[in-house]
């Protein structure tokens, strides 16, 4: 059993020198771009396009690891190997969820792109104003996406804090160095910060990644030796299964609720409006699932924790310390460093993408201002800091799963609002209330947890509850759509759509 290993000067020094040249090449980069992008010179866009879209001129690299920086958080690394510490097999549930999304991404998100440059459209929210002339549902979607990204902003300032407190640093200080690093990287920046620098995240993260499951199996005696360890520690499951019985159906609706929405939030959407044509977006579906395989290997290092001995009663800080334990302490430093970048990329991405739903959909008609943006980024990134301020870092992960609560009843309106079947704007607004309510309400009931007990006809299990408020929303939705088109006595076609779409 090992007690808490503390860090020394050396880890404090690579951390602060790596995350600090990090910090200093995003900020700066509207004077060192130039130098890489001389032959699109002459392009032109507006002030508040360049800042919150990059121009919409990233090509399939730079899309590749701005949209892979921001799906695969720091807290991916934190959170996800402490729930394989906790449950074991349960905690895979993240691979085949980011397996189902791509087919997704490769299917549909090139058709918005499509819709969003034609129409110059920068959110969610502005297609879906355009689709369908609604001022109301325009404001559900901006709302839905602000509301569920600050919770997912306030893990990725836990993600830099964990890291900051597991060299030594207490109180209030390490929340404090990751907002302004934050603030000052995203402020400058723009999206070009993120997107430029992503790179520098993915490499050190697989460098550490990669020492992790070459080093750690070593040093425990080899991976045979690692599993047989961790089981030891893990909740028997019987028959040889990875999962229990009873947690299926709730592994296979958290993978599936997951992946519809995970490119419904802004941060996402913004790095998919971003590239520079649909086709940069299907090479990156096809390339995407290399993250996968990260992915995996990620988790396992909640099970090499247990092997080499962890213990710790803050499940954030089984990562931190099983690099304290294991690799020298420079080493360990750059590994802290890898995670608290992980966490600045994507966060800057989920700034701006929530900034630009306040700009051109909940302020109208500012959406010029790259300076209002940025105030209204700031903003957001302060009410994050307020979160992780005045709720505990458990709480602030149940709002993350609340937030993917709310953000899927934005489905209907967005994805099904693709489909040749018109749908009428009062019924989907309709759809988005009931859904939200009854998600909300169900999270409420059963204590904030992400799943609910559903029992019909013989079946019995728990449900994703964010799935289980989606097929209420869509039910509405149709039900309502209905009882319109047959008052107007108009066929599903030939409802209108918005004025302001063009294909």
């Amino acid at each position: 059993m090992n007690t808490l290993s503390i860090p020394d000067h050396a880890a404090t020094g690579v951390f602060v020198f790596c995350f600090v040249a990090t910090i200093v090449l995003g900020s700066t980069v509207r004077l060192w771009r130039p130098l890489l992008n001389r032959r699109r010179a002459t392009t032109s866009h507006t002030a508040d396009e360049e800042w919150g879209l990059g121009g919409r001129e990233f090509g399939a690299w730079v899309t590749w690891f701005l949209v892979g920086g921001d799906f695969y958080t720091a807290y991916t690394v934190i959170a996800v190997p402490a729930l394989v510490y906790s449950t074991g097999g349960f905690g895979f549930f993240a691979l085949p969820y980011t397996i189902i999304v791509y087919p997704f991404i490769f299917a549909v998100m090139p058709r918005l792109w499509t819709i969003a440059r034609d129409g110059g459209h920068a959110t969610a929210a502005d297609i879906v104003r355009a689709r369908f002339g609604s001022r109301t549902l325009e404001l559900a979607v901006a709302l839905s996406g602000l509301v569920a990204v600050l919770p997912y902003i306030a893990l990725q300032l836990i993600g830099i804090r964990t890291v900051i407190e597991a060299l030594g640093l207490t109180g209030m200080l390490p929340l404090l160095i990751a907002f302004v690093s934050l603030a000052a990287y995203t402020w400058l920046g723009g999206l070009h910060a993120p997107a430029l620098t992503a790179f520098i995240k993915d490499i050190m993260i697989y460098i550490a990644v990669l020492a992790a499951v070459i080093i750690v199996p070593i040093h425990l005696g080899g991976y045979g030796a690692m599993f047989h360890a961790a089981a030891r520690h893990l909740p028997p499951v019987p028959d040889g299964h990875i999962v229990a019985q009873g947690q299926t159906v709730p592994y296979a609706t958290l993978a599936l609720s997951s992946a519809f929405a995970a490119f419904l939030y802004p941060h996402t959407l913004t790095g998919i409006l971003a590239a520079k044509s649909a086709d940069t977006i299907r090479q990156n579906a096809v390339f995407l699932p290399v993250y996968t395989i990260v992915l995996g290997l990620i988790a396992l290092l909640g099970l090499m924790a247990h092997a080499a001995g962890i213990v710790t009663t803050s499940s954030s800080q089984v990562v931190p310390q099983l690099f304290l334990a294991i690799f020298p302490s420079w080493f360990a430093g750059f590994c802290f460093a890898a995670i608290a970048v992980g966490a600045l990329v994507p966060a800057s991405v989920m700034a701006i993408g929530a900034a630009n739903l306040i700009m051109h959909n909940i302020l109208p008609g500012r959406g010029e201002s790259v300076t209002g943006s940025r105030i209204a980024g700031f903003g957001v990134k302060v009410g994050a800091l307020i979160c992780v301020m005045f709720l505990n870092a458990r709480f602030a992960i149940d709002l993350q799963l609340l937030g993917g609560v709310i953000i899927l009843q934005t489905f209907p309106a967005l994805i099904m609002g693709l489909l040749p079947l018109r749908l009428p704007a009062p019924a989907l607004v309709a759809g988005w209330v009931i859904g939200s309510v009854s998600g909300l309400g169900l999270c409420w009931m059963d204590g904030l947890k992400p799943v609910h007990p559903v029992a019909f006809a013989g079946f019995s299990a728990s449900v994703s509850t964010g799935l289980l408020a989606l097929a209420i929303n869509i039910a509405v939705t149709f039900a309502l759509g209905s009882v319109i088109r047959i008052a107007l006595g108009a066929s599903p076609a030939t409802l209108r759509t918005g004025p302001g779409l063009r294909r």
